[in-house]
């Protein structure tokens, strides 16, 4: 997946939103206020995707384009590198999992809220 394809699939998740609080060459993918997903748009592409620490560990121990998150917490956030050596399944599950684990932790209202923008 290119740079552009990993932004449109972020984005299709359900109550994402998209900012840029970090300049222009950096997308911010958020649900409920809360980010899942930082995109760097610059030529050197990479994402920033939230994590279980102990799957975190096991990814970076095996894959070379993962490594711990860049200016995040290295426990929970991994960063990819978008150079094409991952497989796009592997990609998605990992946004798919930094979704699902941002999404879990939101309060009861901000995830009736999520699903009510998604009904629209």
């Amino acid at each position: 997946m290119n740079i552009e394809e990993v932004a449109e699939f972020c984005l299709s998740k359900e109550g994402a939103t998209e900012s840029f609080p970090f300049g222009d060459s950096a997308l911010v993918v958020k649900v409920g206020e809360k980010i899942f997903a930082i995109l760097n748009l610059d030529s050197n592409s990479w994402i920033n995707l939230k994590c279980d620490p102990e799957r975190a560990i096991e990814l970076r121990e095996t894959n070379h384009a993962i490594s711990p998150g860049y200016h995040m917490n290295k426990n929970h956030w991994n960063t990819i590198q978008l150079e094409g050596s991952l497989p796009d399944k592997l990609l998605r599950e990992m946004i798919d999992h930094s979704y699902d684990l941002v999404y879990q932790s939101l309060p009861a209202q901000l995830k009736l809220n999520v699903s009510r923008k998604s009904l629209k």
